[in-house]
């Protein structure tokens, strides 16, 4: 004979499934990141971002607050993922010169598989960064790599490698330029030009055009002149 259960003992049942929070917040996270690197924040919407969250909009107001926090949470969670990305480049372990052609492919790399990041970080530049000064995650996330940068060009001082007096932190945003202006500009550059910037090929000149422009750069005059 059949047993059939009864509705209390289903809604019990129910009520002893445990909630994931950290799942639910990662979730909304997750589609939210989707969101707003496609619309920007004042195209994008909480109602599309819970439906592809599979919750609803009062889980995501409990979690983040308003649409404005959510978006700060996802950028303080995308540069969370390059900060720790960027811990596995193990900069100190290897030559100097081979410390920075690391970070100048991971740079690379990372932009090409992570098309959001520079969409997200356009969004925020058109609102003057307003919701990143606000963090308090944000700046001491992005230290570590400098201050280690730092250490890479100290050392490659040291062993005559690299010249003297260059700022670690204009180096890495001259890294981070290089790459970004030629990926975030791609399809009007290629009309432009009349090239197709984006095919493998131009992809593995610009790379090694990049590389060969930075080590150039930091090698010292004698052996610029050599």
């Amino acid at each position: 004979m059949a047993v059939v259960e009864l509705p209390a003992v289903r809604s019990k049942a129910r009520a002893r499934t445990p909630r994931d929070p950290g799942r639910t917040q990662a979730g909304i996270l997750a589609a939210a990141t989707q969101e707003f690197a496609r619309y920007g924040l004042g195209g994008a919407r909480v109602d599309r971002i819970a439906v592809r969250a599979q919750t609803n909009k009062r889980m995501l107001y409990y979690y983040f607050g308003n649409k404005e926090l959510l978006f700060l949470a996802v950028l303080e969670a995308a540069y969370a993922r390059i900060r720790a990305a960027e811990t596995n480049l193990s900069l100190l372990d290897v030559e100097p010169a081979e410390s920075i052609r690391r970070l100048i492919e991971f740079t690379w790399d990372y932009y090409l598989a992570h098309p959001e990041f520079l969409t997200l970080l356009n969004s925020e530049n058109l609102h003057r960064a307003r919701h990143l000064k606000r963090s308090r995650e944000v700046r001491a996330m992005n230290s570590p790599v400098i201050e280690t940068l730092a250490e890479v060009l100290a050392r490659g001082k040291r062993q005559g490698e690299f010249r003297g007096s260059v700022d670690a932190l204009q180096l890495y945003i001259s890294i981070a330029a290089l790459s970004y202006f030629y990926l975030g500009n791609n399809h009007t550059l290629s009309a432009v030009f009349g090239r197709n910037l984006a095919s493998a090929g131009a992809r593995r000149e610009r790379l090694a055009h990049m590389t060969a422009v930075i080590l150039g750069y930091l090698r010292p005059a004698k052996s610029a002149r050599g």
